[in-house]
């Protein structure tokens, strides 16, 4: 729990500090005087004056924001012998750049973080595929347990294009999840986890909702799961598989005679052992292990014990072994030198920018998921989380982070960078700046949007919370 808390303030921090430097370096660069700048709002907790302008920097007590206040005639007096120092003063490009660099000061520091991400490299696991779920896309195309992802190709109009080669599980998922927004079909290049025995199978994006590009999206889709041995792990004294007489290390040939190759298939046979009793009564179901234990192949029987759980299907009654089948997945190293390292940062930046701008507008007009917004709690989870897998994968959630900070930004919502820069673009076509009336009625309009947008992002981190996405 410290460690989620101490990562969100660290995330919220960087990203906050690099946007609101971003609008300072570029204010003080065109020869506006900066009066604070603030990282958080309320009450000041800290403050120190820097600079030949004697400009206040301070933290202050609520930590979701920040804000660079500039000298202004429209919020106060100013002297005479500032006036052209004053913002409004500025001719529009000027003003511009000093509203648009704190989101693409956000851009850069993606670029920067994706780029530290591969040149430190990350441990990540093999694209090698669990059993894709019946009658899901991925078990129609013909994938299945075992098969090696080695490269993929989206398809426009029948044409393919170049193979893009993949390295790790992780740049399968992205590739899917670009081809399913984009409603391409998605050609893969596939071998066996001896790499050998090649093959093209085709997996059918194309008439993929968008809608329900989620978190649930690639369970789906049939690729959820990375391969797994059938080789039990711990085995908890006195439950079902200890008192059979299963013991760790052994790898599960079959079960009820038929053969197993992953270990996905030993936790899917186990939770369906259960059968209805005399009465309706549900009871388990004894089922016949052969495993290979040290060269020799034994023959046992296992009784589960039942527990009742929700599942995303509902309230289900399933068959527990009490023993953990499946070995951690086959990694690679993923790492790129400083210029390759570089150009992948600026193409993923640019890769998430335009996705999320289709997925915002695709939400905007109900051909996307609402789950796809997330909000604090969210993010606190997963920074958690990346913090504790190391320093590469949290450069890489930062990234995404600042990226999702960067377009939100530029969005044209009053209230927003994007807002004012769209009164500007009014500004430069009519040579005239919009009337006070119209940016109270724009200002009124844009926080009812972003309070809608924060209460569907709220509500979506509460319902991952209770498991009800």
């Amino acid at each position: 729990m410290i460690t989620t808390v101490l990562a969100f303030l660290l995330t919220l921090g960087v990203l906050i500090v690099i946007h609101e430097y971003g609008h300072y370096r570029v204010a003080v660069a065109c020869g506006v005087k900066v009066l604070r700048f603030s990282v958080g709002f309320g009450r000041v907790v800290w403050s120190r004056r820097w600079g030949p302008d004697g400009t206040e920097f301070t933290l202050s007590a609520l930590p979701l924001g920040g804000y660079v206040r500039m000298l202004d005639e429209r919020e106060g007096d100013v002297p005479a012998h500032e006036r052209h120092r004053a913002f409004n003063r500025q001719p529009l490009k000027k003003r511009a750049a000093i509203v648009a660099a704190g989101p693409l000061a956000n851009l850069a520091l993606a670029v920067l973080l994706y780029a530290g991400s591969h040149w430190i490299g990350i441990e990540e696991p093999k694209a090698v595929l669990s059993a894709p779920a019946a009658g899901s896309p991925a078990e129609r195309a013909g994938l299945r347990a075992g098969d090696w992802v080695r490269g993929v190709s989206r398809s426009d109009d029948g044409a393919a294009a170049e193979w893009t080669e993949l390295q790790s599980m992780a740049d399968l998922r992205w590739q899917v999840t670009r081809a399913a927004m984009n409603r391409q079909d998605l050609l893969l290049e596939v071998t066996n986890r001896e790499g050998r025995e090649r093959r093209s199978v085709t997996l059918p994006l194309a008439d993929f909702d968008p809608r329900e590009v989620d978190s649930g999206f690639l369970r789906r889709v049939g690729l959820a799961g990375n391969f797994s041995e059938p080789v039990l792990g711990e085995v908890v004294a006195d439950g079902p598989a200890a008192r059979a007489g299963l013991q760790r290390g052994d790898r599960v040939l079959a079960i009820d005679g038929r053969p197993v190759v992953e270990a996905l298939a030993v936790v899917e046979a186990v939770r369906a052992a259960v059968v209805a009793g005399p009465g309706g009564a549900e009871q388990p179901r004894t089922l016949a292990f052969r495993v290979e234990r040290e060269g020799r192949s034994l023959e046992l029987e296992v009784t589960p014990r039942l527990l009742r759980q929700d599942t995303r299907e509902g309230p289900r009654t399933l068959g527990r072994i009490d023993a953990q089948p499946g070995q951690p997945p086959e990694k690679v190293l993923v790492r790129h030198g400083p210029v390759d390292g570089l150009l992948l940062g600026a193409e993923r930046t640019w890769e998430v920018s335009v996705l999320t701008v289709r997925m915002l507008g695709r939400m905007l007009i109900g051909e996307a998921s609402l789950k796809n917004l997330s909000g604090p709690i969210t993010i606190a989870d997963y920074a958690g989380q990346s913090v504790q897998q190391g320093l590469a994968f949290y450069l890489g959630f930062l990234a995404l982070v600042s990226v999702s900070l960067g377009v939100l930004n530029l969005l044209p919502l009053p209230m927003l960078d994007g807002g004012h820069l769209m009164y500007y673009i009014f500004e430069g076509v009519t040579g005239r700046p919009v009337s006070e009336a119209w940016l109270a009625r724009l200002q009124r309009g844009g926080i009812v949007v972003l309070l809608a947008m924060m209460s569907v992002a709220l509500f979506n981190d509460m319902a991952r919370l209770l498991g009800l996405h």
